[in-house]
């Protein structure tokens, strides 16, 4: 698999050591196995597109929170600054709209101590939003302002806009480098063995479940129900639940599951233990929830029904049917999560995943994401993203993990 570039390398670059475009890392390594696609190993090049002294690079952050964010526009700032010596880096504010003028917020032009204690907190410092940017006017501004070079920090939305940006930048003729940097606390990017944040996600999700446990073997017929991350994906809660270990109902989207034997097993578990914890992730038990979704955020996708008040209620009437007495303490920790700082393993993924990102640009690479398979980084095509989604697979280690976990049923039906 080949990545777009925008034309002959013809810089000398000053790095000690660099990968040559012929390395491939391939899909599956499996013996036996079709290796699948074979991506370019992602790292800095002997030769550069752009000369770094003349060159002004962007970033930009797009959708919701996830720790890390700030690691990743330092990390961004120090290797333009220190490691290629570029000119000039703006921080465009707001997400996407920060890209069009008529939204009157000038981009930050980033420094040193712009980005000095940056990575201690959490959020971007530049802004976010949700939503599409006018790409034609957005494409304006960045040739007005002679930017070279735009890293599009963000998930599945955000990588489609900047696969747009980098089409209509080509057919004006103006040689930008679009490369993007996945972000998603699902950790549902395909070509991606993990997304920065996810970790510090899993770490806060097991706080909040350490909590609802408490909560629960704390009074008489006690039930935590915690609501995690995961529209499609139930990386987050799994990863939580194996963590915590006092979960005994975890509920992904990738399983589904019959209410009413789930209530049985909830019921069989209170009678003997007269306390539980259950995970859900925000995606699981969407058939159960009426007529299918069709309203969408700003973003394009589509907005969830909310099972976590869903299945308070249900798991309420159920018990109090059957002359149980329960009591339920809810938890929904999804901002509370989401705002956190990166912890060390994430600081140290979002460091790389910058470093690869700017690699690539200074070699004029375009119209790419940075991804992550095998321990090693390479350049994805952002077109490839469309064609793959990643799920946690219910014959996989990660699902048995659960299961043992919490000894329940591999499926309630």
């Amino acid at each position: 698999m080949n990545t777009p570039t925008l034309g002959e390398a013809r810089f000398a670059s000053k790095k000690s050591h660099t990968t040559s475009d012929e390395v491939r890392i391939p899909e599956r390594i499996e013996v036996g196995a079709d290796a699948g696609i074979q991506f370019e190993l992602a790292g800095p090049r002997a030769n550069l597109f752009f000369d770094p002294k003349q060159t002004r690079a962007g970033i930009v952050t797009c959708g919701g929170l996830c720790p890390g964010l700030n690691n990743v526009i330092r990390s961004l700032f120090l290797e333009l600054h220190y490691g290629y010596g570029v000119a000039e880096v703006l921080g465009f504010r707001g997400g996407y709209s920060g890209l069009d003028p008529a939204c009157g917020v000038e981009p930050v032009k980033i420094t040193p101590a712009f980005v000095d204690d940056i990575h201690q907190h959490g959020g971007t410092v530049l802004g976010s939003s949700r939503g599409p940017v006018d790409i034609r006017r957005a494409v304006d501004n960045l040739i007005a302002r002679d930017v070279n070079i735009l890293f599009t920090v963000g998930g599945d939305g955000t990588q489609r806009g900047a696969h747009d940006l980098y089409q209509e930048a080509r057919k004006r003729g103006h040689a930008l480098s679009v490369v993007g940097v996945p972000k998603t606390i699902d950790n549902d990017v395909g070509f991606v063995s993990r997304t920065f944040g996810f970790f510090s996600a899993v770490e806060e999700a097991k706080r909040v479940l350490d909590c609802a446990h408490t909560e629960a073997r704390s009074v008489p017929g006690g039930i935590g129900l915690v609501k995690l991350m995961g529209r499609h994906a139930g990386f987050v809660t799994a990863g939580a639940v194996v963590a915590s270990q006092d979960v005994n109902f975890a509920l992904i989207p990738e399983v589904q599951f019959k209410l009413e034997s789930f209530l049985a097993a909830l019921k069989e578990r209170m009678l003997n233990k007269s306390h539980a914890v259950i995970a859900v992730a925000e995606g699981a038990g969407q058939d159960l929830l009426g007529a299918e979704a069709t309203e969408r955020d700003a973003s394009g996708n589509l907005k969830l029904k909310d099972i976590g008040p869903f299945l308070c209620e249900k798991i309420k009437s159920y018990f109090n049917s059957e002359g149980i007495s329960v009591v339920i303490r809810y938890f929904d920790p999804s901002y509370q999560i989401r705002s956190r700082p990166a912890n060390s393993e994430d600081a140290l993924l979002c460091d790389l995943f910058a470093r690869h990102a700017v690699h690539a640009a200074m070699a004029g690479k375009t119209g790419v994401v940075i991804g992550f398979l095998h321990e090693r980084f390479i350049h994805v095509p952002i077109e490839l993203l469309a064609t793959h989604t990643k799920r946690l697979n219910p014959a996989s280690g990660w699902w048995r993990s659960v299961l043992a976990a919490t000894g329940q049923a591999a499926q309630f039906d």
